[in-house]
């Protein structure tokens, strides 16, 4: 990820201590620091990481009203006539300097990871491809759970319409008829269960990832923190207190638009009244994004400033699948299988000096890889027998549908004929 991407800048005043006066600019937040640019000379005059502040608080004084103050090593900052608001730009701040703590044993452990082996690389390449396959597979499960609900709704619907036969066949018959006082009274009594099956599956249903925000809705001065929860039928705005603030089913959702890797907005719209929009900023918001790209292929869009992100993380995965697999495996197999033919021994030689000068895999890291691949396949083969499984469960699906409308319209014309 480009660490010069802004994620957001707001017009402001710093007390510059230099010459002890204050100094109109734009303070601005890429993802890993902070710095603040002056108006007329253009010069920046704070400039540092987040992982390096020590504490940001909202202050006043006699002197200084409503003003931010980073305190970074030994230095404080002040910060005044914050636009639009200072609690809005103090929350974003706070919230990505918290995320930058939180990761920033992670980013050790990753860097640490970059500067290690080719093995590794190979390793967390894999770990993100088998992720993203995990993520597809629950979006499917979910789905199958729905085809197999309809498919249900549809046997209650065929049988229902088997009572209401047999009733039409009673009212058509003579009043002498002497069978006409014993039918079908039983079956009306299995109504309540299929409600709480509905709900207990709204209860039951999988979260793909949960990651917390800050929630902007209509006005830029209306921020707060929350979370975004993404499920496999939509997604769901709460605050911090888990308070669900709104629930966009897929349907709903008319539209999402991708500002940076770390904003993006979603909208549902409605005529006669305002559209439902929020916009949503988050440290760990590209994890999301893949996610969102996934579920709503024809409904996401990629702003200018987010065309950097969407492209550096498209090619990789255009390459992945067709050169990573062979990379995996002649690596693994010179792990597996050192020793080479006789006849190949130039052959040989030039790989061992191309092997000194890049990094070897261990055979650990092999077995590693190995089990990953062996993952992915598993994965790959129960997600093509859910895809067949779903295929023909949409073949009975219509099958049953075609069914219970010929049954409707034939039962239509027996009640017209009654009346």
């Amino acid at each position: 990820m480009n660490e010069d991407i802004r994620i957001h800048s707001w017009p402001c005043s710093y007390y510059f201590d230099t010459n002890k006066q204050w100094v109109s600019g734009r303070l601005s937040l890429t993802p890993v620091a902070i710095k603040f640019t002056a108006d007329k000379t253009g010069e920046v005059l704070v400039n540092f990481h987040l992982s390096s502040i020590s504490e940001i608080k909202k202050e006043s004084s006699n002197l200084i009203f409503s003003s931010l103050t980073i305190l970074e090593k030994n230095t404080k900052h002040w910060f005044s006539s914050l636009q639009p608001s200072r609690n809005a730009v103090f929350n974003i701040l706070e919230h990505f300097w918290r995320e930058q703590l939180l990761s920033s044993e992670g980013t050790g452990a990753e860097a640490a990871a970059l500067q290690s082996t080719k093995g590794k690389e190979l390793t967390g390449l894999l770990t993100g491809s088998q992720k993203r396959l995990e993520d597809t597979a629950k979006v499917l499960h979910y789905q199958g759970e729905q085809f197999d609900n309809i498919m249900r709704g549809l046997n209650k619907i065929e049988g229902d319409m088997d009572v209401a036969d047999r009733l039409l066949t009673e009212l058509e018959s003579p009043s002498w008829w002497p069978f006409s006082s014993k039918l079908w009274k039983a079956p009306l009594e299995t109504k309540p269960k299929e409600t709480a099956t509905v709900s207990d599956l709204k209860n039951q249903e999988g979260i793909i990832i949960r990651i917390p925000v800050i929630i902007t809705h209509r006005t830029d001065s209306n921020v707060k923190p929350g979370k975004l929860t993404l499920f496999a039928s939509g997604l769901e705005i709460s605050d911090c207190n888990s308070q669900v603030i709104h629930r966009f089913e897929s349907k709903d959702v008319d539209d999402i638009k991708v500002h940076t890797p770390y904003e993006i907005s979603v909208r549902q719209r409605f005529i006669g009244k305002p559209d439902t929009s929020y916009r949503l900023l988050s440290a760990k918001m590209p994890e999301a994004i893949s996610v969102l790209e996934m579920q709503f292929s024809k409904k996401i869009q990629f702003l200018e400033d987010a065309l950097g992100f969407v492209g550096p993380r498209k090619s990789p995965q255009v390459d992945f699948g067709t050169s990573i697999w062979q990379a995996a495996t002649g690596l693994l197999g010179g792990v597996v299988q050192p020793s080479s033919p006789v006849g190949g021994r130039e052959g040989t030689d030039s790989d061992q000096v191309q092997l000194q000068k890049h990094e070897k895999i261990s055979q650990e890291e092999a077995k590693e890889l190995k089990q990953i691949l062996k993952k992915l396949k598993s994965l790959a083969l129960e997600t093509e027998a859910e895809l067949e499984r779903q295929d023909e469960a949409l073949d009975s699906i219509t099958t049953s549908v075609d069914r219970a409308t010929l049954n409707i319209d034939k039962q239509n014309r027996r009640i017209k004929k009654l009346t």
